[in-house]
């Protein structure tokens, strides 16, 4: 799926750069230079774009135009030198050379460079490249995360040992820093810290720069890496981007990686002799150490953490939203025969329409959301229930609604023209099941019978299946298959006893009834 949008809403809302919007996409920077490119043309802006859907903004960027003359070379398009120069060092063991990244630029781009122009130019930009480049950090664009081990504490119930992480934040112009320590380094506790650490800080940055944990970034990647989607809907619901920092790269997150050392030094240190038995017993002590951290003057600045961000980072940052961030995850499924796509052992219906679709889910503690293509197609509340069925008539094609008006009282309705223990057996078959709407179609299957054998005979299968107590339609079916209907039981089978025959082996009640 394109991702048109995002690269729309991190340029015009967020302000990124070409190379930070193709990291955090994931796509290449060439990519969106061309969206951009296109979206300049047609002079589209962001409101427009998030009005229209993704077909009708593909139409609008990628019209269908006539061939266009060939481009002077004033006019070619300049090939990503960054991009060349780390090829041939990622690759140096498989001897890539110029030319093949010269046939990988001509690709998308045949009227570009040719081969000698291509590595005249490459040249040139290598001859003026910086290999240590000193970081600038603007106000209240990047915040910088990471984890290093915490601190312990004692289980009282069972004495356990129990290791926490700890998680850091730091913002890079001011330095202002959040500390909280969580059992793992889980999706779950990754979401939550990002949320406590906004709320600690009422602003949030344009930009999140992580380390590569799998709770981050599913697959690191030092070009394309491909994030967690709950971490990407969580940044896109506070308006944030995620760059994460290249691997093996301590240089891309190097404020956060003093930031450990300084938490190391000014709280864990402190705190090492102490003994804890809580997780929130632990993090009370990391608050009270970590005012204490922010408020100290720096020695440069002559400013604390915390002046340093009210004056700087604080007024460039974005605000809160009005909600904090639901934690939700994205699973994908695929639309079942009857409409319906499977979440924990719950069945929600989707569209029709979607038959045999492959659908983005994603599931809160109490919503359930199905999405195609990027746009919301169904919502509904959570359900716990297993092997239940959430199904709205909307949802389902013509001739289906109608089985959307069954009920149990209709379906004994039903029973009770072919007669009273008909609708008693019913009645035991839809009480047999959890979910009544599971039994619909074993109901629906006993009425019918009627058509093949008659009503009378299935009101006599219907006495005898309850006789015995066999409450289903295949029993039914046995029944009048067989002709057992139309039998009359022996006294012996009506008492429930049947007689043995007679053999000289058998011993009878008088044998065990004689005195020894």
């Amino acid at each position: 799926m394109r991702k048109i949008k995002e690269v729309l809403r991190l340029r015009f809302e967020c302000n990124l750069s070409e190379r930070d919007i193709a990291r955090s996409c994931q796509i290449s920077r060439t990519t969106v230079a061309d969206y951009l490119r296109r979206a300049a043309i047609v002079r589209l802006n962001w409101a427009e774009a998030a009005a229209l859907g993704e077909v009708q903004l593909i139409e609008r960027l990628f019209p269908v135009i006539p061939p266009v003359e060939k481009l002077s070379p004033i006019q070619r398009p300049a090939p990503d030198y960054e991009y060349i120069y780390n090829q041939l060092r990622t690759y140096r063991k498989f001897n890539l050379t110029l030319t093949q990244l010269w046939m990988e630029y001509k690709e998308p781009h045949p009227d570009g460079y040719q081969y000698s122009q291509f590595c005249e130019h490459y040249r040139h930009w290598r001859g003026k490249l910086d290999y240590v480049m000193r970081q600038e950090h603007r106000a209240g664009e990047k915040l910088f995360i990471d984890y290093c081990d915490g601190l312990s504490f004692v289980d009282p119930l069972t004495g356990e040992i129990i290791l926490t992480q700890l998680f850091l934040a730091v913002w890079g112009a001011s330095n202002y820093t959040y500390a909280e320590a969580t059992i793992s380094q889980t999706l779950p506790n990754w979401i939550s810290s990002h949320v406590h650490a906004f709320e600690y800080f009422q602003r949030v940055p344009r930009v999140l720069v992580p380390d590569n944990l799998k709770s981050g970034v599913s697959q690191a990647c030092k070009y394309e890496p491909e994030l967690n989607p709950t971490y990407t809907n969580m940044a896109e619901h506070y308006g944030c981007a995620v760059l994460p920092a290249r691997p093996y790269r301590p240089r891309d997150k190097a404020k956060v990686e003093v930031g450990v050392l300084i938490a190391q030094r000014w709280i864990l240190a402190v705190l090492r002799h102490r003994t804890f038995y809580s997780l929130e017993e632990i993090n009370a002590a990391i608050r009270q150490l970590l005012e204490r951290l922010n408020s100290r003057l720096l020695r440069h600045a002559k400013k604390s953490r915390r002046e340093l961000f009210e004056t700087l980072d604080c007024p460039s940052a974005l605000p809160l939203p009005p909600s904090p961030y639901e934690y939700a995850e994205w699973i994908k499924a695929k639309v079942n025969f009857d409409y319906h796509i499977e979440v924990d052992d719950h069945y929600y219906c989707v569209p029709f329409q979607l038959l045999h679709e492959r659908l983005d889910i994603r599931q809160t503690a109490t919503t359930i959301e199905a999405f195609h293509k990027g746009k919301r197609i169904a919502a509904h509340a959570r359900s716990y229930v297993k092997g239940g069925y959430t199904t709205i008539k909307e949802h389902m094609p013509p001739q289906h609604r109608a089985y959307a008006e069954w009920s149990p009282a209709r379906f004994i309705q039903w029973a009770g023209k072919i007669g009273e223990a008909t609708a008693h057996l019913v009645e035991q078959v839809l009480a047999g099941r959890a979910y009544q709407e599971q039994a619909f179609r074993s109901c629906m299957g006993i009425i019918q019978l009627g058509r093949s054998y008659g009503p009378e005979r299935v009101e006599a299968a219907a006495q005898r299946a309850l006789k015995y107590k066999t409450f289903s339609y295949r029993s039914m079916k046995a029944i009048l298959s067989s002709g057992l209907d139309q039998r009359q039981d022996t006294p012996e089978q009506r008492s429930g006893q049947l007689s043995l025959p007679l053999h000289q082996n058998i011993r009878g009640p008088e044998y065990y009834n004689k005195e020894k």
